[in-house]
């Protein structure tokens, strides 16, 4: 019984610490999504660092890259949140089955969570996700991205490197 109480108390610790991170990483997201909404006028540049780092207003009606942005738009809203639901649901599993030895990974999975939510949000919302940061050197720009983005991305580095190096099991 008392062996069943910690596994208990040991997952809901767990599960709290999924929800600090991600809400953390949900809630940098949407405030920097409205700030660049009520400060930068749509297609508006703002120089930050020459030559490598600008703010930009942009609306991204398709997935990644741009992908899907010029289909119809309720079926393409109902594929990107049917896409993401089912995303959020393998994160929460692959994180409640991550052993404690591996806190980087879990750390990694709570930022695709947040960045998945982050941007679902805003698909809710306004049927289009607002990207904003523009990195690029010289004539060679990275595609527009923003918070959510870029914890997914960090979260999805942190997998792979667990994938191949640690040889974890998925």
């Amino acid at each position: 019984m008392e062996g069943r109480r910690l596994r208990v108390e040991a997952l809901k610790n767990k599960y709290i610490k999924l929800a600090c991170i991600s809400g953390l990483v949900i809630i940098v997201d949407q405030l920097t999504k409205w700030t660049i909404i009520k400060l930068i006028r749509l297609y508006d540049v703002v120089v930050i660092i020459p030559g490598f780092f600008n703010l930009v207003h942009i609306q991204n009606t398709g997935g990644a890259f741009g992908v899907f942005a010029g289909q119809q738009n309720f079926l393409k809203q109902f594929v990107f949140v049917a896409v993401t639901i089912v995303a959020i649901c393998l994160i929460v599993y692959l994180y409640k089955n991550t052993p404690e030895k591996y806190p980087i990974l879990s750390f990694g999975f709570s930022l695709i969570f947040g960045g998945a939510i982050g941007n679902m949000i805003d698909r809710i919302r306004f049927g289009r996700v607002t990207d904003f940061i523009d990195l690029y050197i010289g004539s060679l720009h990275w595609p527009a991205f923003n918070i959510a983005d870029s914890a997914i991305s960090v979260g999805m580095i942190i997998f792979g490197f667990y994938i191949i190096f640690r040889k974890m099991p998925v």
